[in-house]
């Protein structure tokens, strides 16, 4: 199964904040043998984020969604969502419970008492809104749900509450994914040359080598090894015959080789 990621806000589109999740998603994943296919950055449009959802429920593939969650007038994923999928929105028996549940706490923590019908208090059920048939993710942070709708993740776009409810989804529900993408890479550091000279070597290895994908990253000014390219293999299975014909095709090529590398 593929993995895609939404990232929801325009605070990240204009700069005022910088973008945490795809780097952490991408390391989530990682740690648990699986890989990030696809990622969207998407802006406080409903629009065009239920657009963009539209894509996600019907390709099928697993797609994580951060941020637009909340009850205030710029939060749109949850009306996007219901739109996207022709739904209504209702309020989730357990997301409704966890939210007073989470308006008791602070009262009390506050020495207050708790006025469940105060009208901030009830302003605050509707981040309980959900389309109707979601299933609640719990917020270890705050108490306050996340969900999801089949294959599609909705989590708050706070990091320190995005991140472990990412974790509980992706070990609670798709446990028997884990290890899914592991692949192994072998490179080597390449002087002295370019892409297009390098491009049939790349084609013959992947056309010989089932399985076996080929990469090549350039670079210009590297801090050690300056100009460059780093050309290697990769695949699920120790890809070493693939990369011993790659080096025997390089040296026939008489470019200069430096060192190699093996992930």
């Amino acid at each position: 199964m593929n993995i895609g990621l939404i990232i929801v806000g325009d605070e990240i589109l204009s700069g005022k904040r910088e973008d945490k999740h795809l780097r952490k998603v991408i390391e989530l994943l990682a740690a648990r043998g699986l890989a990030l296919a696809w990622a969207r950055y998407v802006g406080d449009e409903r629009q065009r984020i239920a657009a963009a959802l539209r894509e996600a429920f019907a390709g099928g593939e697993l797609v994580l969604c951060t941020g637009g969650i909340g009850a205030t007038p710029d939060d749109h994923t949850r009306q996007a969502a219901a739109a996207a999928l022709g739904r209504e929105l209702v309020l989730h028996p357990q997301a409704q419970a966890l939210i007073l549940e989470r308006m008791a706490d602070v009262a009390r923590e506050q020495g207050q008492p708790f006025e469940p019908d105060r009208p901030d208090n009830v302003h605050r059920l509707n981040m309980g809104l959900f389309p109707a048939g979601a299933e609640i993710i719990p917020n270890p942070y705050n108490k306050i749900a996340g969900f999801s709708v089949g294959p599609v993740h909705f989590v708050p776009g706070f990091p320190v509450m995005a991140w472990p409810m990412i974790e509980w989804v992706l070990d609670q529900r798709y446990a028997h994914l884990h290890g899914g993408a592991r692949c192994i890479e072998r490179s080597v550091i390449v002087f002295g040359s370019m892409e297009a000279t390098l491009t049939p070597l790349m084609e013959d290895i992947e056309a010989r080598f089932a399985g076996v994908k080929v990469f090549s990253l350039p670079s210009v000014d590297h801090p050690q090894w300056g100009r460059h390219i780093e050309l290697g293999v990769k695949a699920a299975h120790d890809p070493l015959p693939a990369f011993e014909a790659l080096r025997a095709g390089l040296q026939g090529l008489g470019v200069k080789l430096g060192p190699e590398v093996v992930r």
